[in-house]
């Protein structure tokens, strides 16, 4: 799927809950273990920012805590897999060498899309193998992928949010080319065409409880992070043509004054609903939706953004607004896909909006970011994303905070256009990143660990430390961290955060520095985080 350009009245549609987070973070300067770092060569960063001779004039930021990730689109193979044919080891391949890009830019979560036209990247006992994966649907793929997916991605400790198309069945409208256990051939009265492409009808109950099923299977039975939705409810307006559920209103519209505002309590249902339901299943599983950017124009509606463009609420019949106000969602990621200055859309007047909607409720607000809108030359200053984040976090000092960005999609991020990735690499991800914490979610008291040696060793300073609590509370990731040489660690300083470690859930445990400077005695402190990357005390003082 790519996402849309809607920039315009009418878009274009060819390519496209609970408490503020706080910034400071559990712990206490100055636990550390010191130690002389011997003769050796400090390891190149990955994914290092190119030169350039404006670099960081866009502002620089250093936050401890951000979400920052990238959209990993599988719907007509745009990112992952890039195209169908390939083996089981050439799709592990391609998927690995996304999350080596993600580490390279700190990024630390990924947005997977598993579901891109009622499929499945799992095998699902209500859908049938993606047609993606393989060229055919129902094509088995020698493997599970989400279960793979699962593995790579925590083992590079990122945070996996799985991604759902709700009510698209496929990209052509002719059920028959469909396998025949398909539910839409199946249940031929639950679908209709429009717009060149298949629908599951949001109107009907039956449809409703069959996607509900569809995606709880994988939720249930597969470690993810988060549940994501993208912008797609119903479908964009094509010209000409007339959503075909006349009928299915008629049937079940009773009390609903218009067809519009019967279609918007049809996705508010559906939101709330499986909200509710992946709450009940894992209360812990985050739950978001990355809506277009505008939810109605103060023209419109007063309580609407200073914009001119197109609205989700009238045109998706997506009231984004209520969703975030009633708390059915643990995070908003609004797709706001434009620059400063758009006159339709400003950046500049909309983040503050979609701010000051998600502090009422203490939702997490995640900024949509169009990388590719770079690559296809839309954005011509090369600095307009690392302007985004500096502007991001001016808005969060105001106290309605910008928890972090997404980009769209993968493909771009190592293409860099323009260098627009290198500049944000360097102007504001020079250093990791914590994923913000929801205190809303069950979380986990994690003990502290207990440093118990640092050494220079052949490739670095190896750290070993061990996590002695009862298995019930023993920590899901590790965060380790670097005073300046001859300074004392400081947990709350963004800068001295060197990387998380997957825990394998045993007792022993280790990292290598291949970053510190030679002949300097530095300073080490480790965290210990729960899976909602809520944070122990650090380690006690140690020397070596």
């Amino acid at each position: 799927m790519t996402h849309p350009d809607p920039t315009a009245s009418s878009p274009d549609r060819s390519l496209g809950r609970r408490g503020f987070l706080s910034l400071a973070t559990a712990g206490v300067a100055g636990s550390a273990l010191s130690v002389t770092v011997g003769s050796m060569t400090p390891a190149a960063a990955t994914g290092a920012a190119a030169d350039t001779d404006d670099a960081g004039a866009a502002g620089t930021t250093a936050r401890k805590r951000e979400l920052r990730a990238m959209w990993i689109s599988s719907v007509v193979n745009i990112d992952w897999p890039s195209r169908t044919g390939l083996s089981a080891d050439e799709l592990k391949g391609e998927y690995v060498h996304w999350l080596d890009v993600a580490v390279g830019m700190h990024l630390n979560a990924v947005f997977v899309q598993v579901r891109p036209t009622a499929d499945a990247f799992w095998p699902s006992p209500y859908e049938p193998w993606s047609q993606y994966l393989t060229g055919t649907q129902g094509g088995d793929p020698g493997f599970d992928p989400l279960a793979f997916v699962v593995a790579e991605t925590h083992a590079r400790n990122l945070e996996l949010h799985a991604w759902y198309n709700p009510y698209r069945v496929s990209m052509q409208t002719d059920p028959a080319k469909l396998v025949p256990t398909h539910p839409a051939r199946q249940h031929p009265d639950w679908v209709w065409p429009y717009g060149g492409k298949l629908y599951f009808d949001p109107g009907l109950p039956e449809v409703r409880e069959h996607i509900y099923a569809a995606i709880l299977h994988s939720v249930e039975h597969y470690d993810v992070d988060g549940v994501h939705f993208d912008d797609y409810f119903y479908p964009y307006p094509v010209a000409g043509q007339t959503l075909p559920d006349a009928g299915t209103y008629a049937e079940h519209g009773a009390g609903f004054a218009t067809i519009e505002d019967w279609r918007r309590h049809n996705v508010d249902e559906f939101v709330r609903t499986i909200s509710e339901r992946i709450k009940q299943l894992k209360p812990w599983v985050k739950f978001g939706i990355s809506p277009f950017g505008i939810w109605r124009n103060a023209s419109t509606d007063p309580r609407g953004s200073d914009t001119s463009g197109s609205q989700s609420y009238d045109l998706q019949f997506a009231d984004t607004r209520k969703w975030v106000l009633e708390g059915w969602l643990d995070y908003i990621n609004p797709q706001i896909y434009w620059q400063f200055g758009l006159a339709v859309a400003d950046y500049r007047k909309l983040v503050p909006w979609w701010a000051d909607v998600a502090a009422t409720s203490g939702t997490h607000l995640y900024v949509g970011e169009a990388l590719y809108k770079v690559t296809s030359g839309v954005f011509t200053d090369p600095a307009e994303l690392s302007n985004h984040l500096t502007f991001c976090a001016e808005v969060t000092a105001q106290g309605t905070p910008v928890h972090g960005n997404v980009y769209f999609s993968a493909v771009h991020v190592p293409q860099d256009p323009q260098s627009s990735m290198s500049r944000v690499r360097a102007d504001h991800y020079a250093h990791p990143a914590l994923v913000p914490t929801m205190p809303h979610l069950p979380g986990t008291r994690v003990q502290p660990p207990v440093l118990t040696h640092a050494r220079p060793g052949d490739d670095g300073v190896e750290l070993r430390w061990v996590d002695a609590a009862p298995h019930r509370r023993r920590a899901t990731s590790f965060a380790v961290y670097r005073a300046p040489a001859g300074g004392r660690v400081d947990v709350d300083d963004a800068t001295q955060l060197l990387g998380t470690v997957r825990s394998d859930g045993g007792v022993l445990h280790g990292f290598t520095d291949t970053t510190a400077t030679p002949g300097e005695r530095h300073a080490y402190a480790v965290t210990a985080l729960d899976r909602l990357w809520n944070e122990s005390r650090p380690s006690r003082n140690q020397r070596a």
